[in-house]
């Protein structure tokens, strides 16, 4: 029975993951800044088989509670297993090239918080010796573009961060995996104009992730075209890429 800590419940990766583990009969405990939202997924995933659900209202960035909050959890379901953080926001790109003070609000959410979050949670994993933390970062951190560049630095951080963290944790028996989801049909992206031919549903990103678990997979492009479709965009001269409207 694998004991899940969500962080970012209430997004939709977060939320079809989870359906995934109560079908299997998983103990949950929930976090997420909506509590309405998180009412209602307690509800399905125990209708859906899942032997224990608690939730708790959470924002990360309120560092203090950090440290509190992941004994208790711990506490609660006698240890985790598998940790998701699905935490983050996609900010206004083009308010934040106006608002300095915006631009780093955007990285604190995104970026700051969730790495000072996952320095509690690898400690704590690490002291078990056991245990997988799947972090949802994104491919927007693969190279800065005009059309996101703030997200995408957070999301490069966090990356790189992760990168670190598996290479320490996976001495002491843990691994961290580091999800890079390409268009995701979220509440999150509604309204933005994308193309419709790579844009994925959360339950197939979410399938994605618990296949990629099992394999031990390091770093997950999801869909699984992105890894390919990024390694053109990385390797397109500068010169060239600064003139395309991406």
């Amino acid at each position: 029975m694998k004991k899940v800590l969500v962080v970012g419940a209430s997004s939709a990766i977060a939320e079809a993951v989870a359906r995934i583990f109560s079908g299997q009969g998983a103990k949950f405990y929930l976090l997420a800044r909506n509590s309405e939202k998180l009412s209602s997924l307690e509800a399905d995933l125990l209708i859906r088989g899942a032997a224990l659900v608690h939730s708790e209202r959470f924002d990360i960035n309120e560092h203090w509670r950090h440290e509190v909050m992941l004994n208790t959890v711990s506490e609660v379901l006698g240890g985790i297993d598998v940790a998701l953080v699905a935490h983050g926001t996609l900010g206004n790109q083009q308010e934040c090239e106006q608002s300095p003070d915006l631009a780093l609000q955007e990285l604190q959410t995104n970026a700051v918080s969730t790495i000072a979050f996952l320095t509690r949670l690898g400690n704590l994993f690490e002291k078990q010796g056991r245990g997988t933390i799947v972090v949802i970062s994104s491919i927007a951190g693969d190279r800065g573009r005009p059309s996101n560049y703030v997200y995408g630095t957070a999301k490069a951080a966090v990356t790189t961060f992760c990168e670190g963290l598996n290479a320490r944790l996976f001495k002491a028996g843990v691994h961290v995996m580091t999800v890079k989801p390409g268009l995701v049909a979220t509440p999150m992206t509604e309204g933005l104009d994308m193309p419709k031919a790579l844009l994925a549903e959360p339950e197939q990103v979410a399938a994605d992730i618990v296949r990629a678990m099992e394999k031990k997979i390091d770093t997950l492009y999801t869909p699984w075209f992105w890894k390919y479709i990024m390694a053109g965009i990385v390797h397109i001269p500068t010169s060239f890429f600064k003139k395309l409207n991406l």
